[in-house]
């Protein structure tokens, strides 16, 4: 399974009229709101069998695994998936498909030009069609179809049981131009996004009316527009067949039917090796066993073990023998059953690997991106420095390095929500949140409040933090006070002692600095970072300051507190009365409160458990239990015991992939989860509902459009506002940078690593792969034609 959430821009609900309130995060500098480009990162290229089309047979079937019938053939309902968006790609018109670069590019096939032919008072957007471009039916594209599906998706007839109406709403007029061949566009407000509209397009038999809308389409459509048209969906058979559309202009398709065939990722390398798919994607154990079948080595150069007992040592097969040729009745023919066994798999594995040699792995990025998603709705992630610490817990890069390292493909971590590596719109604004820092971590949980003495129930049975423990805590600290100060007079060394030194309460010369005072949390940091030795004159970088859990070892946050400088102290030290009870500047939330001491680690360098009230500090990490997963659960792993290390405890949580999502994450049940987001070129529009910040509904239930994480501002949504309406495109994009540094500061999600793409596709085939972010030329998929006695073959990847 794949995990990615619901399609963008297929499950965007109207959002009900509510007042929100006004206000913007107050956040510090934001690294991530520059207006440079400051791109970075390469996507990776696609993997693709190219192929001139004369070098392409005509005719043949392409059998194409996908995970399941779609439910829907309406890419504008709430149901819509993958599968529909593949299917509907092969049959209908894509106005702006996007290129290997996630760009979107005027298709020539449907338009001759599309552009924005007036701005004021309204923006007008003039659409010249190919003359040639017509439905399966004979009629032709026209004006009446943009008509019918922008009434059908604006929102104002509740009758059409739509999930999508962004951009459509902005629509005040549709009319035909100069003649049948133009359509005029008008605004009632300025959309930067209007390539997104009207792909797929639809005929208006589908679009015309709420019958054909909500039920017509899900199951035929009697009309398309595409290289292909649909013959049937055979529900038995778990089959969608294309056909090739006799009335297509463009260039005719090779192929003579396109079979899309439902078959389980668990099912995947049987059904590749019997023959019965040619194209599907795979996980890594699929793509190691065909590397396997095409004589691959492992990373160490050697031949990769093949088969049920290939990993069997001498000495291991020869204890074998011995135990099956043994006196010991019961033992031998348990022996010679185990042997009968592992030979029969052997085989059957030899005959997988023999079918498995016509196929080759195209590996690429798919456009969409794995996050680590935290639940702010309630619970110890609603407070944001307890999400932050759990972002600064993360290596992010050793993650990464999980996933993609072992594919060859570039192992980078992701630095934005709205684009991904490669897209002109990229940008890393992770420097927002920050990296991975074990000490700001720990500093940001104790200034929570989570702390280890928070874990611990009091041995009168009161919890930590309770009135009957608080007063108890207090009965027993005062008598401790009080025998600490009548040992220290007979030393001579108590309070009068140190008045001698300090009449303000600060340290004096004569105060032992080794030690904080017991009531005013500072300890005296020196240049080496750690505790000052006493001795005030030897070290000339001597400063008070507050002691937080873990961080006071850090000279850079001390420096983001204004107590040092790069040159050295800071002139503006705060006195112990008020540094006691002021909060340091800079990030907000880095430093523990006054006199928290910071937790010693455990001999293998983890903290202890983590508590608040004798409650320890414990999230629940939901993860997928089927085939096809268990990337994820490695990754949650490592998550685990990262944040394992800081003191944070997660309860694991593996439940069905048919209950991840919508049993879930969208309905809120868990702290942690890993899913993904398919890629867009239009965040302004797309990435709006997933970033909004969730308002409360008139019934008390919280409306999160798709912000499943339930984290969001008021200035990010501004900035989305702003940016869809922004017709200027650096503008726009600037506004959007500004946005993802905002959403990664509220750290709400993390985003961790463009998935990898794995295409297993039989080696006669050309023009299919690892499409990565482009939009694949179904009429150019065929089987390469057989090449002339004594031509050179072509070399493999």
């Amino acid at each position: 399974m794949s995990h990615v959430g619901v399609p963008r821009g297929t499950a965007r609900k109207r959002r009900s009229l509510a007042l929100l309130t006004t206000g913007v995060l107050t956040l510090p500098v934001l690294a991530g709101c520059s207006s440079d480009d400051g791109a970075t990162g390469a996507a990776a290229p696609q993997d693709v069998a190219v192929a001139g089309r004369s070098t392409v047979a005509e005719g043949g079937t392409v059998n194409w695994a996908i995970d399941a019938l779609p439910t829907t053939l309406n890419a504008f309902q709430a149901d819509a998936d993958a599968t529909t968006t593949r299917i509907t790609g092969a049959l209908l018109p894509t106005l702006f498909p996007l290129d290997a670069n996630g760009r979107p590019q005027l298709n020539p096939d449907y338009l001759k030009s599309a552009k924005v032919v007036e701005s004021e008072p309204r923006q007008v957007v003039l659409y010249r069609l190919n003359q040639q471009a017509v439905w399966s039916d004979g009629r032709e594209i026209g004006a009446p179809d943009f008509v019918a599906q922008w009434r059908a998706l604006s929102g104002k007839d509740s009758a059409f049981w739509t999930a999508r109406n962004a951009g459509y709403e902005r629509i005040e007029k549709i009319e035909r131009g100069a003649d049948d061949l133009e359509v005029r566009v008008t605004f009632a407000k300025p959309y930067a996004d209007w390539r997104s509209l009207f792909s797929p397009l639809y005929p208006k038999d589908v679009t015309g009316s709420p019958d054909a809308f909500n039920d017509g389409a899900r199951t035929t459509l009697k009309a398309t527009s595409g290289p292909f048209r649909l013959r049937g969906v055979d529900k038995a058979t778990g089959e969608v067949t294309l056909v090739r559309n006799p009335r297509w202009w463009g260039s005719p398709a090779k192929l003579d039917s396109l079979v899309f065939r439902a078959v389980a990722t668990e099912d995947r390398t049987g059904a590749l090796a019997a023959g019965r798919v040619d194209v599907a994607d795979v996980d890594a154990a699929s793509a190691h066993r065909i590397a396997q079948a095409a004589g691959g080595n492992g990373a160490d150069g050697q031949p990769l073990a093949q088969g049920p007992g290939a990993g069997e040592g001498p000495a291991a097969a020869l204890r074998a023998w011995a135990v099956a040729h043994s006196s010991n009745a019961k033992a031998a023919a348990a022996a010679r059953a185990a042997r009968k066994k592992t030979r029969a798999a052997a085989d059957a594995y030899a005959a997988e690997q023999a079918g498995l040699r016509a196929y080759v792995v195209r590996k690429s990025l798919e456009p969409a991106y794995t996050q680590l998603a935290l639940n702010g709705e309630s619970g110890p992630l609603a407070d944001d420095r307890v999400r932050r610490a759990v972002a600064r817990a993360l290596d992010r890069q050793e993650l990464v390095d999980t996933v993609l390292e072992p594919l060859g493909l570039p192992a980078r971590p992701l630095g934005s929500h709205l684009a991904l590596a490669g897209q002109p719109a990229y940008k890393d604004s992770s420097d927002a949140l920050g990296g991975q820092d074990t000490e700001v971590a720990q500093a940001l949980l104790a200034d929570a409040g989570w702390t280890p003495e928070g874990a611990v129930k009091k041995s009168d049975g009161t919890k930590a933090g309770s009135e009957a423990g608080k007063k108890a805590a207090e009965k027993k600290d005062a008598a401790k006070k009080e025998a600490e100060k009548k040992d220290a007079e007979k030393k001579g060394t108590g309070t009068a002692a140190g008045k001698a030194g300090s009449t303000d309460g600060k340290t004096g010369d004569g105060a032992d600095r080794r030690e904080p005072a017991p009531d005013d949390g500072l300890y005296i940091v020196g240049d080496d970072n750690k505790p000052g030795d006493g001795d005030p004159a030897g070290d000339a970088t001597h400063v008070l300051a507050p002691a937080p859990a873990a961080a006071f070892h850090s000279s850079a946050l001390l420096r983001q507190a204004g107590y040092l400088s790069e040159s050295g102290i800071s002139e503006d030290i705060p006195s112990r009365a008020t540094a006691q009870d002021k909060r340091p500047g800079g990030a907000a939330g880095a430093y523990a409160p006054a006199g928290t001491a910071a937790p010693a680690p455990a001999a293998d360098g983890r903290r202890g458990p983590l508590g608040k009230d004798g409650k320890p500090l414990t999230l629940r990490f939901v993860l997928p239990s089927g085939p096809g997963s268990e990337s994820l659960r490695s990754v949650g792993d490592k998550i685990s015991a990262m944040l394992e290390s800081v003191g944070i405890r997660t309860e694991i949580t593996k439940v069905s992939d048919e209950s991840y999502f919508q049993d879930h994450i969208a309905s809120g049940d868990y702290d942690l989860a890993l899913y993904s987001w398919p890629a867009t070129a239009y965040p302004a529009t797309d990435d709006r509902p997933i970033f909004a910040k969730p308002v409360p509904a008139t019934d008390g239930s919280l409306l999160v459009e798709q912000n499943y994480t339930r984290v969001g501002t008021d200035h990010i949504d501004q900035l989305f506002d702003q940016a869809v309406s922004e017709l200027d495109e650096d503008a726009a994009r600037d506004l959007m940078k500004q946005a993802d540094a905002r959403i990664w500061a509220a750290a709400g999600s993390i985003p961790l690593y463009q998935r990898p793409q794995l295409v297993a596709a039989n080696r006669k085939l050309a023009n299919v792969g690892a499409f990565g972010f482009g939009t694949p030329h179904y009429q150019d998929i065929g089987f390469k034609k057989p090449q002339a006695a004594g031509a050179p073959a072509n070399k493999k990847k």
